[in-house]
Parts: structure tokens; C-alpha cells; sequence
């Protein structure tokens, strides 16, 4: 018994002595860190040792800010302006550094909250405010020209177009057949007259060709008004699509200022008698106007079609398309030809009742074609 508890204080004095040797005899051998000498010998320069680079102080100036938004004619209140430290280096040429020298002016254009006041775009009268223009011909790009065509729901592309987008002018046209003197609709109208001993006889004003076939004393005619001939083209590409509706009266675009719908009395009563039920906002007016930038010439081509009353048709093109391409007139013909659509043949038998129209596209806000005869 008294031989293992030697045996156990044997162990624990070699685990101790262990622990000495690794943990306290290496720190009692380790040289001490080595003190930079500071001491200055006679006629010797002490070098301070310092790397990192001296920086350069930022200096700042005082520049007139908007705190509050200000529209375009609105006369700036002093409370919407602060001094503001800017960096020199960056402060705008033509920003004010004075309260009074913008106190009482106009805004010329609109001034966005936190934005440096410049001078370009204050005023001293509401008359140079002429000189900014609409927002319209700001944002025209240079080398077009805005022209304004009618539209409704099937030739606006049910309503999917936005300012900025880009559109083709598909075009229709009626042609029909007229004399090259009179260029009046043929067939001309001939009145048969005979020469006899007492003088001139009237007969019938009849319809019809003057080399047309006689049989007899008649003459053939045709048995109804000259049908027309439809053709449809893509005529103006890559239209810049400016404003999808009517402009502003102050022609402005941007910036406008949000207007409240008006509730009327009795409706304003009502509303708070039913603790705070939401009055509906009235339906929003559905655009009949778009307003294109285009090209010179096809500025002219548009008044063209306006004027003879062409019904236009947008196509949407997409987003970053920029391409040009060449497309073919459609007309009957290209329509039998290319997708092989044959006439059907004369049968000994037909349908009963008769077949005498089909079905037509119809839009409740289709711009109204004007007959041929009309006017």
C-alpha cells in the first residue's frame, strides 16, 4: 500500500517538472525586445521613421441649397433655401453663395429638394420664362420633328404604348379607277343625243364606257358602283413615340405637381358620414392622340395621310429595335398568291340562305372612315 502511494507522488512530481521545462524555462531564456535608441550623440541627427502620407485638408465653401421641391414659376421663399458647406474643388461655377441673391427670385425650371441653386435657373421676371420652351421640344431629339396623329384602342396597340417607346405607320389606301380628263370615278355618265332635221333629241343619260358594246339600241353598263382596291404598307419605321395623349396648357411633362380630385359637397357629407369610405376616382380619360418624333420627310408624309384622311395604324416595335427592313404592299393579289387561297368554283347548287357578307372587325372607338363619296 505505502509502495503505490510513492509510486503516485513519484507521477505527479515528473508531471509537474513537465510543465517547468515547456512553459517556464522558454520565457525565462527569451531576450528582451530591443528598445529603439533615442539617444542623441553629439553632432548627431536623430531620424524619425514615419510612412504614411501627410493628408491634404478638404476645404469647403458655403452654396445656396434647395430644401423643399420648387416648381417651374414659383417665386422662392426664404425658408426653402439653407447654406450648405460644399467641397471647393467640386462646387459649381455658377452656384450662388448668398441667401439674398435667391430670396424673391422665380424658378425657372423645377429645383429638386437638395439641389445646388445655379443661375441658370433663377429669374427676375416671369417673362423669360418663355425662353425655357416646353418640355416637349427639351426632350425632341435633334433632327425630328413632332407631328400629332389620332389613334384609338385597335390602332394604338390597346393602349400599350408609353413615351419613349418606338413605333412603325402602317398605312392603308382605297384605289379606284377615275378618267384621266375629268378625274372624276369611272364609269362617266353619257348622255345619248341624235341630230335630226328639227334640231338635237335627248335620249337617256346612261352609265357606261363610250367603247362599250352596242347591242341594239342599249347600251351595257356597269350593274353597280366601281369597287375600290385595298392596299395596306408599313410606311414610317423606328417613329419616336413623345407623349401618348393630350400635352399639359404649360406644356410640361415633368415635375408636375400632383392635383387633388375634387369631391363635391354632398359627396365629401356622405363620405364622412360613413367614416371614411373611399370615394371611387373617376375613370381616367382613354388617349385619341399620340405624338411622334420623326423625320423630316416622313413628318411631310404624315401630314399627308392626316389630310387625305388615311386611317394609320402604330406597330410597337422593341425595346433597343433600331433595325430597318423593307416590306411588301399587301393587296388582294399578294393575298391569293402567297397563301395560296383559290377562288372557289361555280357549282350547280349554292347555301340557302345566301352568303352575302362575313363577319367585320369592329372597334367601339375605330376613327371613322370617310365614304368615297362623300363631300
Amino acid at each position: 500500500m505505502q509502495r503505490g502511494r510513492l509510486l503516485i507522488i513519484i507521477a505527479f512530481i515528473i508531471i509537474v517538472g513537465a510543465i517547468v521545462v515547456v512553459v517556464v524555462l522558454p520565457s525565462l531564456n527569451r531576450a528582451p525586445a530591443t528598445q529603439p535608441n533615442t539617444t542623441q550623440q553629439p553632432g548627431q541627427t536623430v531620424v524619425q521613421q514615419n510612412n504614411l502620407p501627410t493628408p491634404t485638408p478638404l476645404e469647403f465653401v458655403d452654396i445656396v441649397i434647395a430644401v423643399q421641391e420648387l416648381p417651374r414659376g414659383f417665386r422662392i421663399p426664404a425658408n426653402a433655401l439653407e447654406l450648405r458647406p460644399w467641397p471647393e474643388v467640386s462646387a459649381p461655377v455658377n452656384s450662388f453663395t448668398s441667401l439674398e441673391e435667391v430670396i424673391g427670385k422665380i424658378a425657372r425650371t423645377d429645383i429638386f429638394r437638395e439641389q445646388p441653386i445655379l443661375t441658370s435657373m433663377i429669374t427676375d421676371d416671369f417673362t423669360s420664362l418663355a425662353e425655357v420652351g416646353s418640355d416637349a421640344a427639351a426632350v425632341l431629339p435633334s433632327g425630328l420633328l413632332a407631328v400629332a396623329i389620332p389613334m384609338d384602342r385597335l390602332s394604338g396597340v390597346a393602349y400599350a404604348i408609353r413615351d419613349g417607346d418606338r413605333v412603325d405607320v402602317i398605312l392603308s389606301m382605297l384605289f379606284v379607277d377615275v378618267d384621266d380628263i375629268s378625274q372624276t370615278i369611272a364609269p362617266n355618265q353619257i348622255t345619248l343625243f341624235q341630230i335630226t332635221e328639227d334640231g338635237i333629241n335627248f335620249s337617256n343619260t346612261i352609265e357606261g364606257r363610250a367603247d362599250s358594246t352596242s347591242l341594239g339600241p342599249g347600251i351595257i353598263g356597269p350593274s353597280e358602283r366601281q369597287r375600290p382596291r385595298l392596299v395596306t404598307q408599313r410606311t414610317v419605321q423606328d417613329a419616336l413615340v413623345l407623349h401618348v395623349g393630350e400635352f399639359s396648357l404649360d406644356g410640361r411633362l415633368f415635375g408636375k405637381p400632383s392635383t387633388p380630385t375634387p369631391v363635391p359637397a354632398a359627396d365629401a357629407e356622405q363620405s364622412s358620414s360613413q367614416q371614411g369610405t373611399p370615394v371611387p376616382s373617376p375613370t381616367p380619360k382613354l388617349p385619341d392622340i399620340v405624338t411622334l418624333g420623326v423625320t423630316p420627310q416622313d413628318a411631310v408624309v404624315l401630314a399627308w395621310a392626316i389630310e387625305t384622311r388615311l386611317p394609320l395604324t402604330l406597330a410597337l416595335r422593341a425595346a433597343g429595335d433600331a433595325s430597318r427592313s423593307t416590306t411588301s404592299g399587301v393587296d388582294m393579289d399578294y393575298m391569293v398568291n402567297t397563301f395560296n387561297i383559290n377562288p372557289p368554283q361555280k357549282r350547280q347548287y349554292a347555301l340557302e340562305p345566301a352568303i352575302r357578307s362575313i363577319r367585320q372587325l369592329l372597334s367601339t372607338q375605330d376613327a371613322p372612315l370617310t365614304p368615297l363619296d362623300a363631300g
